[in-house]
């Protein structure tokens, strides 16, 4: 089988939200659900030295995260109804609509955040632009990315192209619990997955908390 995955280079993301605009257009996604979203990470502080000079450790940068179609889905091992399947081809982890009871075990299973339940009590996700990757085409926020900072394909082509990829940097959880098919190229400021120094700064638009 082959595993297909995303690449995403930090350095390059400028947190403009293309991909996720796009995703949302092609999709017709309602205002309050987005597959694809941008974390704002922050974090530091400000040091007076007591002579009127400031230090800092002060950091910002972006990390734009959909579904990672996982090796072991915890959404897919969690749901009591069977409707989460990982295609034996694509390795793209989809939703059956038709099996979706709307439990939500999903959503409360997914260390990423990336299950939501609609107006119509049915899980929805990311699954990769399916329909796309199967007339070769890449998914629609790899292709409207204005940097190029997302790329796809074989997850483990791509970790060979660029060397140095972590699977995971703050706020993201350790990849160690389902083992996420994304290859990140950090930037300089990136922590490390479970990391307390900064915080999310856009919290309730990545979370859909009402403002």
């Amino acid at each position: 089988m082959t595993q297909y995955g995303f690449y995403f280079d930090s350095t390059r993301c400028t947190g403009c939200k293309t991909c996720e605009m796009a995703c949302k257009d092609y999709k017709d996604l309602p205002a309050t659900i987005a597959f694809r979203k941008v974390y704002d990470y922050e974090g530091g502080s400000w040091t007076d030295a007591g002579d009127g000079i400031y230090t800092t450790d002060t950091f910002a940068y972006h990390v734009s995260l959909a579904c990672n179609h996982c090796a072991m889905p915890a959404c897919m091992a969690k749901c009591p109804s069977g409707a989460i399947e990982k295609d034996g081809k694509t390795g793209l982890v989809h939703i059956d609509q038709e099996k979706c009871t709307g439990v939500g075990a999903c959503v409360t299973s997914c260390p990423y955040n990336v299950p939501v339940l609609d107006d119509a009590k049915k899980a929805q996700k990311c699954d990769g632009c399916a329909d796309r990757v199967a007339e070769g085409l890449n998914p629609i926020c790899v292709d409207a990315c204005p940097v190029r900072a997302l790329e796809w394909g074989d997850i483990e082509e791509l970790r060979a192209a660029h060397t140095g990829t972590m699977a995971g940097i703050a706020p993201m959880p350790s990849p160690d619990e389902t083992t996420p098919s994304i290859a990140i190229n950090p930037c300089p400021a990136a922590k490390e997955p479970g990391d307390t120094t900064g915080a999310i700064a856009n919290e309730k638009e990545v979370t859909n908390v009402p403002a």
